[in-house]
């Protein structure tokens, strides 16, 4: 494709400009594919239907029932079963437009229960990592897995796919699709084929495929599956005549660059088989770190609003302690609802700085319910409130006052190592500061969640019973 010149840059510069930046990115590449031995292999993991199948896990019922699970609030679908996809519906549709549907065709609807999703995660995780130790958490559901390393002990990459999709079932109970690549792009792509075709029986590798039969499938993929390119990238892609897959795969990858940007030129070498994007095996640290909840009913109280705020400072700094960083700053604020235009509103927010950087729960409410003194006013009906941590840093490195009390800080580190551990083994919250509530509080602010499933994995008290 011919990429116009700007003026006043001769066609000679230009073209040299644009080889030289070839070059680098070529060598780039190849520079990350020689530090292994063997040609990259990656595997995407995915968990089909997420939220839906930890629901049937333990209630097998609701197995080709049509379900939904709504968001906070019981506000709209963030989840939808096969069937009700099959429906027409739409994810982030509103639950109270459904309710008509729902009657007709038996839809279910369940609450978000995070704990238990996110626990569902780890034990997915904790059978992946059996197969090979080069893992990236991608999502709450989807893993990739580098797997070149261990082909040996296997016959081709897809009876690896198949055992890993049986392991999983096995152990979690949870339906999975395995997309093979020579990239991380090319396994995203392997793994929405895996979903949408039954041929594949859940299970695709793209780096088997002969060429014609791998063109084909690109050609039959719009250009919008691509991994990284999103709904305005798509349409812009589209007026340049790229519809599909295989149009974005034909495209030279530093015309790309000139129009678009270094993240589609990486795409474009991705869908070439050369992989440039490697496994994060390392989640990097949050740099800002947002607790915040809608009201289950509107608040109008100074003690509930602190309660609440109170409950995000300490979510914020658990998060903190299990990234080993701090924080300097917290940004309070609170807001009624925007959708009630005829009711009063008040958006306010506030900074709050701490003298010494800190990951203490005490510490951080102790400044979150300060800010919010200075924000709150009577006479509104608050629909949201919610803490920002920013100023993150790292807690080993972090610049040490000259007037620490480090006999006090040890203590304080302790508490919190303390809190933690209680946490985890009883439950969230099990053990929390007084400005939070206390379960004799009826907190009535918490947001709605008429239809949440017991904590299965995680408490005791709600353990799945066999009858």
């Amino acid at each position: 494709r011919v990429v116009s010149c700007k003026s006043g840059v001769s066609w000679l510069g230009w073209y040299a400009s644009t080889a030289m930046r070839a070059l680098d990115t070529v060598r780039k590449v190849s520079e990350m594919n020689t530090q292994n031995t063997s040609t990259p292999l990656f595997a995407l993991v995915d968990v089909n239907n997420f939220y839906v199948s930890c629901e049937r896990v333990f209630q097998p019922k609701l197995e080709a029932v049509p379900m939904v699970v709504l968001s906070n609030n019981d506000g709209c679908a963030v989840a939808r079963s096969a069937e009700v996809k099959a429906l027409g519906v739409k994810m982030g549709t509103p639950w109270f437009q459904m309710k008509d549907l729902a009657k007709e065709h038996g839809i279910q609807a369940y609450s978000s229960n995070y704990t238990l999703y996110g626990d569902m995660s780890s034990r997915v995780v904790e059978v992946l990592r059996k197969f090979t130790p080069n893992l990236e958490i991608y999502s709450i559901d989807e893993s990739f897995l580098q797997i070149e390393t261990v082909l040996k002990q296997y016959a081709d990459p897809t009876s690896l796919g198949q055992i890993i999709k049986q392991e999983v079932k096995d152990t979690t109970g949870l339906p999975v699709c395995v997309g093979i690549g020579a990239s991380k792009t090319l396994a995203k792509l392997a793994n929405h084929l895996a979903k949408k075709y039954k041929p594949f029986a859940g299970v695709c590798d793209i780096s088997s495929m002969a060429k014609e039969e791998l063109y084909q499938w690109m050609t039959e993929t719009p250009v919008g599956e691509v991994w990284g390119i999103g709904g305005k990238t798509a349409k812009k892609l589209k007026d340049l005549k790229i519809h599909s897959v295989f149009d974005l795969m034909q495209v030279s990858p530093q015309a790309m660059r000139q129009q678009f940007g270094v993240v589609i030129e990486r795409i474009c070498y991705e869908l070439r088989g050369v992989s440039c994007l490697q496994l994060e095996e390392v989640a990097p640290a949050k740099q800002q770190i947002i607790s915040s909840r809608s009201f289950g009913k509107p608040v109008t109280s100074m003690e509930e609003l602190a309660e609440s705020v109170a409950t995000h400072a300490a979510r914020g700094a658990e998060k903190l302690r299990s990234q080993k960083s701090v924080t300097g700053a917290l940004t309070i604020f609170v807001q009624t609802n925007p959708h009630k235009p005829f009711e009063p509103q008040h958006h306010q927010s506030i900074t709050v700085v701490l003298s010494d950087p800190s990951d203490n729960t005490l510490t951080l409410t102790s400044a979150a319910l300060k800010g919010l003194k200075q924000i709150y006013k009577t006479g509104f009906k608050y629909k949201k409130a919610g803490v920002i941590l920013n100023l993150i840093g790292d807690k080993p490195t972090a610049q040490q006052s000259l007037f620490d009390d480090i006999k006090t800080k040890g203590k304080s580190a302790h508490l919190m190592k303390a809190v933690d551990e209680i946490n985890t083994r009883f439950g969230n919250a099990a053990i929390r500061s007084a400005a939070s509530g206390t379960n004799s509080t009826k907190q009535e602010w918490q947001m709605r969640s008429n239809n949440r499933s017991p904590n299965y994995t995680t408490r005791w008290d709600e353990l799945p019973v066999a009858r």
